[in-house]
């Protein structure tokens, strides 16, 4: 489809997002448009899938695609964990008396609602583009192989987008796990987490006594030991979850009258962080999406969804829902990253790259076949080289059966991301 597809698919874009503004104008009128632009999508993918060229290509980028999709998946495992412990370990009390860092972010944020005209500030606070809206931006750009927009395979892009996810995750929980922050809002765990109001044993050991007192942090640094008095708490509950007992330390469950709660209930039900998590996992999404529109899309509509990162971080510093050292280290991570793993998806010609190679391996037996006359020999070299990269044949039954599965699963995953991140 060329340039025209690219501008449809920007439009397309463009129109999710507005439309999708309708939750905060017309609650009633978004319920209905909703579910009907998805299905408009999803049928046009559908449709167009049967005659799509590239199925061989995207059948050998199945393995990679499953690969990155359970890493991603760990990843995200692995996070969840660390979320609830650096919230549960230093308990409720801790989260509830501890004042937010200081943020010049913030302080920016509230003199320009002074500084700028109330219809601006109104548009900086509006809620235009949440976390689904970029998970959404991404599939449309992922589908847009079956209409020749972006470059083949799909599963490759797709791959490379869940691989850097699962990478940004398991860098972020090193970060917010190396040094706990308190977080910009102070009543969250209160109102979200039901973890003990004292701190753990580790933190009753190793960071309660010496928190408030200056001396007797001089006085650790001097004999490098603990030494101070360990004050007295409640026992820990300790129920009894089988072979996730080992869960019982980080997630610190409390003991509830309507009987013993499973590790999986206690992990999902905050759905997310009270301290401050350094980066931030929404920010690296956004830009993620937007480096994938950039690569495989450039254009005025990478420009667009960039705009939206930019008005993203900053509602996420205005909202403080993170500090503004969260969102500017989310953005850089974000390129980084992404431009770190080109290896598994690229808008370059491979093949050309790889006809070119290929060419240097076997100059010297041209130049041979040419000294000796053999036109033969020249002929058989080139017919080599013009089957480097080439796509295999695979049967068109197996290409159909295959088709009609990762189009379905692409879109029942895409759903399922959309439920579990409705809340943004």
């Amino acid at each position: 489809m060329g340039r025209w597809g690219r501008h449809a698919l920007g439009a397309a874009a463009v129109s999710y997002i507005a439309l999708d503004y309708l939750r905060e104008i017309n609650p009633a009128l978004h319920a209905r448009s909703q579910p009907l632009l998805w299905g408009v999508l999803a049928l046009a993918a559908a449709l167009k899938a049967p005659w799509y060229r590239h199925w061989t290509l995207e059948l050998r980028a199945a393995p990679i695609f499953l690969a990155c999709l359970l890493f991603m998946l760990a990843s995200l495992c692995v996070e969840a964990i660390a979320v609830q412990f650096v919230t549960a370990v230093l308990g409720l009390s801790w989260h509830w008396s501890t004042p937010p860092l200081p943020d010049t972010g913030q302080w920016l944020l509230l003199a320009l609602n002074e500084q700028l005209p109330m219809s601006v500030v109104e548009f900086l606070r509006a809620h235009l583009v949440i976390l689904n809206h970029y998970l959404m931006l991404f599939l449309m750009l992922a589908f847009s192989v079956v209409f020749d927009v972006a470059k083949a395979p799909g599963l490759g892009l797709a791959a490379r987008y869940m691989f850097t996810m699962g990478i940004g995750r398991l860098i972020r929980v090193l970060t917010f796990l190396a040094t706990i922050l308190p977080s910009a809002r102070p009543w969250c765990a209160h109102a979200r987490f039901r973890v003990p109001e004292h701190p753990h044993p580790w933190a009753q050991k190793f960071y309660t006594p010496y928190a408030r007192d200056p001396n007797k942090v001089k006085l650790l640094l001097a004999e490098d030991k603990i030494y101070a008095r360990l004050p007295d708490y409640p026992p820990e509950y300790v129920p009894n979850w089988g072979y996730m007992q080992f869960l019982v330390n980080f997630l610190r469950p409390i003991e509830r009258s309507g009987g013993e709660e499973s590790w999986f209930t206690t992990l999902k039900r905050a759905g997310g962080g009270c301290n401050d998590l350094i980066y931030s996992g929404h920010i690296l999404v956004s830009v993620l999406t937007a480096m994938a529109w950039t690569e495989a899309n450039p254009g005025w509509t990478s420009w667009f969804v960039w705009i939206c990162v930019l008005h993203s971080a900053q509602r996420e510093i205005r909202e403080r829902h993170h500090y503004s050292v969260d969102v500017v280290a989310g953005i850089y991570m974000g390129i980084l990253l992404w431009r770190l793993t080109s290896f598994l998806w690229s808008r370059k010609d491979e093949r050309r790259e790889l006809k070119a190679s290929c060419f240097l391996k076997m100059e010297g037996k041209f130049i041979q076949a040419a000294k000796d006359g053999d036109v033969d020999k020249i002929r058989l070299l080139l017919g080599e080289l013009q089957d480097v990269g080439k796509e295999r044949h695979v049967s068109r039954l197996a290409l159909a059966m295959f088709g009609v599965l990762v189009v379905s699963l692409s879109l029942s995953l895409a759903l399922l991301a959309f439920v579990w991140t409705a809340d943004g």
